[in-house]
């Protein structure tokens, strides 16, 4: 599939297959991620699969907050992806101190553009995906081991997609871009 191919088509998928994704298609879609810049090239982002089917619904049940489509969303993938991220790397300098104003706001930055790859990447490989912010992250980190020293940043639930959504409206680029 073509770059722009990809970008036009792919869509946030919540609704999958109960078909297992092969270990080796996600060893593939991490190893494209990887690809994904990073600020100074701290690759901060890390990626923990979960496929067991009692903690998906625990994580359905108890960490999204009481967010239905999540919880259907979850509840009913074949794997959910939990990105984390590296804490006190990106954005900072080596004695500790912030190299911007953002502060420690590029940890996230970078997660995003990782996992915004990691998606792409899936759907490339014919999986659909969905990528979800709304959780409790302390209950998660009661369900998940979240090495310590890193952050969840995202959920993602991926699997072979029951269809392809339609693409929403999008704006205008006039609406978006502006020259000074």
């Amino acid at each position: 599939m073509e770059a722009l191919e990809c970008i036009k088509t792919r869509r946030s998928c919540r609704k999958f297959k109960e078909e297992a994704v092969p270990h080796q298609i996600i060893e593939e879609i991490v190893g494209i991620a990887t690809y994904a810049p990073s600020w100074k090239n701290t690759q901060i982002t890390r990626y923990i699969v979960i496929e067991d089917k009692e903690k998906l619904q625990r994580i359905a049940d108890d960490c999204v907050l009481d967010f239905e489509y999540n919880k259907k969303t979850i509840s009913r993938c074949p794997m959910l992806v939990v990105v984390t991220m590296v804490k006190n790397r990106s954005g900072y300098e080596k004695d500790g101190s912030f190299t911007t104003s953002k502060g420690d706001r590029w940890e996230m930055f970078d997660a995003g553009i990782a996992t915004q790859t990691f998606c792409l990447a899936a759907h490339e490989k014919g999986l659909g995906s969905v990528i979800m912010g709304i959780f409790d992250e302390a209950k998660l980190a009661e369900v998940v081991s979240i090495p310590d020293g890193q952050q969840v940043a995202a959920l993602v639930a991926v699997g072979y997609p029951v269809f392809q959504p339609e693409a929403p409206k999008r704006k205008e680029t006039s609406e978006l871009l502006s020259f000074q």
